[in-house]
Order: structure tokens, then C-alpha cells, then sequence
């Protein structure tokens, strides 16, 4: 891809979007660590100086495609939520079922667990103050939308539902630096099976802790 120098806001937009496309192709071929500014300036066709004119660093980079696919994945979100929760069924039916469209969800979703897991400890180092408190504005704001969506389907779980959305996100974000062993780690689970004991697998592994969040927050039937 090669461009001419941006002189409206429209062409600066193209270019933005440009360099967020093609960040986001390169995650779904490599994980967040692997992302470097210097290949992401190579696929968009533009010197890294000029990439950064649009975003201050990898990490901001990476921050704002954090927003864009969180913003996109609600979207989707909210229709596997009305199909898989029942409406009119029992509350704890109702939380099991609201478990499994969400673990269900972020599993399919692993390049989205892989940036809410570099989250804290990398994308949000390196960036201005300003990116950081832009960053958090719209992630409160999905968090918003989020939580809207559980009261719908689960409202007896009134104010605590934007808390137990953001222990989703952190809990999946953190399962998934572990559901994916690099070869080492699978060469031993194959030669000692004992050991494997343990090994996490992403969808059962965070359905599990989705469920035990969500029940500790809800209220105890009578």
C-alpha cells in the first residue's frame, strides 16, 4: 500500500484507519508481544516516523484497536445473549446460561482476550496522559453497554453488573496468556502427560470462573 501525503482530515482518516487494519491483520497471525512498529510500518507502506504522527507508540496503536474490537464484540454480544438466556427462567438457570454465552463469546475471540491481557502491564505504559484518559473514557463507556446487557437478561444483579463485566474481561485477559503453551511447554505435556494436569483450556477454564464471579454477586434465593 503506498500513500500520498494526507492534507485533509478525511485523507488523515484513511491513513489512521489504514494503520488500525492493518495492526489488527497482524494479531490475528501473531500474539500482542509480537507486534512491532517496525513491521506494522513496513504492511502499511509508510516510514515508521510517519505512522507516528498518528499514533504516538505501538501501544497506542494497540489501545485503540482494544476499543474498536471490544465496541464490535458487544455488538455480537448482545445478540448470542438473547438468543442463549431465557428469558423467563430461574435466575441461577438464567446465570448459567448468561456463563455460557460469554465464555462461549470470548473464547471464539482470541485475539481479544490477548489485548485485554497486555492491558495493564503494556498497553497502557508508553502513552500520554491524554490517550491513557481518552483509552478510559471508552472503556468505561463499553463497560456501560456491557453491563446493560447483563441487567437485561440477569437484572438481579442491579449495580454490581459493570464490576462483574470488568472481571470478565480481566479474568479472560489473564486465562489467555496460559491457553496457549508454546512448544516447549507441549513437547514436556507429551512426554510426561502427569504434568498436564493442569493445563488450561480457555472456554471451560473461564466459564468456570465467569460462573463463580457471577454467583457471588447475585442474590442468595430464598
Amino acid at each position: 500500500m503506498t500513500f500520498q501525503r494526507a492534507r485533509t482530515e478525511e485523507q488523515r482518516e484513511v491513513r489512521r484507519r489504514a494503520i488500525l487494519d492493518t495492526a489488527s491483520a497482524m494479531l490475528d497471525e501473531m500474539p500482542v508481544a509480537e507486534v512491532t512498529l517496525n513491521e506494522l510500518s513496513r504492511r502499511v507502506g509508510l516510514a515508521k516516523t510517519a505512522v507516528l504522527r498518528y499514533f504516538e507508540s505501538r501501544e497506542a496503536v494497540l489501545l485503540d484497536l482494544l476499543d474498536d474490537r471490544t465496541a464490535s464484540w458487544l455488538t455480537e454480544l448482545e445478540r448470542e445473549l438473547a438468543e442463549g438466556v431465557a428469558p423467563d427462567g430461574p435466575m441461577a438457570v438464567r446465570a448459567e446460561q448468561t456463563a455460557e454465552v460469554l465464555s462461549r463469546s470470548l473464547a471464539a475471540r482470541t485475539v481479544l482476550c490477548d489485548l485485554f491481557g497486555a492491558q495493564g502491564g503494556v498497553l497502557e505504559h508508553n502513552v500520554s496522559v491524554e490517550s491513557v484518559r481518552r483509552h478510559k473514557r471508552t472503556s468505561l463507556a463499553n463497560l456501560a453497554v456491557m453491563g446493560k446487557l447483563f441487567r437485561r437478561h440477569l437484572p438481579e444483579i442491579g449495580e454490581h453488573a459493570e464490576v462483574f463485566c470488568l472481571h470478565a474481561l480481566l479474568i479472560a485477559g489473564a486465562l489467555s496468556g496460559y491457553s496457549a503453551p508454546p512448544p516447549s511447554l507441549l513437547a514436556v505435556y507429551e512426554s510426561e502427560p502427569e504434568l498436564a494436569v493442569h493445563r488450561v483450556e480457555l472456554r471451560p477454564a473461564l466459564r468456570l470462573a465467569v460462573l463463580t464471579s457471577l454467583l457471588g454477586l447475585l442474590p442468595r434465593a430464598e
